[in-house]
């Protein structure tokens, strides 16, 4: 979305209509400027709050999946004292079954923990970067026409 010319952008009048233009007064020109200036600022500002939401919705979703792997580490670290216990309790069996289980449990919640925090690390920081450049690309193109 960093191209200028999205389909809710307010409109440019095209080189043919320049003719046209010679023709307002002053006051007709200021007026127009106004209404593309106000509607300019006006969808900057929404596609800002809409890309605020979108990183929001991305970090949430990122917390979710890490609190998901954190939780299996947990249970992969219960599954540990419980294989210390049970390899205390007898001798080879049960406590090699709950070994296995509990490695297996926090190798998946590293993973997932992973996979969240990388999801998560890349929504930060909520800031409208997209909307900031279009925006930066809009003030060099009024720049650009003034000269």
């Amino acid at each position: 979305m960093t191209d200028i010319h999205r389909a809710d952008a307010p409109r440019v009048q095209p080189p043919s209509a320049a003719h046209d233009l010679d023709e307002l007064s002053t006051v007709q020109l200021v007026e127009r400027l106004t209404d593309q200036v106000t509607g300019l600022v006006r969808t900057e500002m929404t596609h800002a709050l809409t890309e605020v939401k979108d990183k929001r919705t991305r970090f949430g979703i990122g917390a979710g999946v890490s609190g998901a792997g954190v939780l299996l580490l947990l249970y992969g670290f219960g599954a540990l004292v419980a294989t210390a216990i049970l390899g205390l309790a007898t001798a080879l069996d049960p406590w090699l079954a709950a070994l296995i289980v509990a490695a297996v449990l926090i190798a998946v919640g590293s993973v997932v923990a992973a996979v969240g925090g990388r999801r998560a690390k890349n929504a930060l920081p909520p800031v409208p970067e997209r909307t900031a450049d279009s925006v930066r690309a809009d003030v060099d193109s009024v720049k650009e026409g003034l000269r």
